[in-house]
């Protein structure tokens, strides 16, 4: 099994009433448990909308990303899957494309050191 990190992008729930908020957070609860019962879930974290952001050879501190950007990174899983194809198939499952949430499936890189 190889590593593939999940990059959840946008996904808002902010116009949900706050019960409907729990309800759909629910159902991220339930995709979580399903693939740790799988073995597939490494680990995640939700972020917060507000950081920092330091760029180019200067270093430049600027505040973002912002809350109101649709490519606001809200979080991100570690996941097992045998090949990229698979990492899709278990991506088909996230919980925020009903709310035009976007997944950015990448391979993780083993370093040999």
């Amino acid at each position: 099994m190889e590593k593939y990190m999940f990059i959840f992008l946008g996904g808002d729930v902010s116009h949900l009433s706050p019960e409907a908020q729990q309800a759909h957070m629910e159902k991220w609860f339930a995709w979580v448990q399903k693939l740790q019962d799988q073995k597939r879930y490494v680990s995640g974290e939700a972020l917060t909308p507000e950081g920092k952001t330091i760029a180019g050879p200067k270093k430049t501190v600027t505040d973002g990303p912002f809350a109101e950007s649709k490519e606001v990174v809200g979080g991100y899983f570690v996941v097992l899957a045998k090949d990229m194809s698979e990492a899709q198939q278990i991506a088909m499952e996230y919980p925020d494309f009903v709310y035009d949430g976007v997944i950015e499936i990448r391979p993780v890189i083993k370093f040999d050191m």
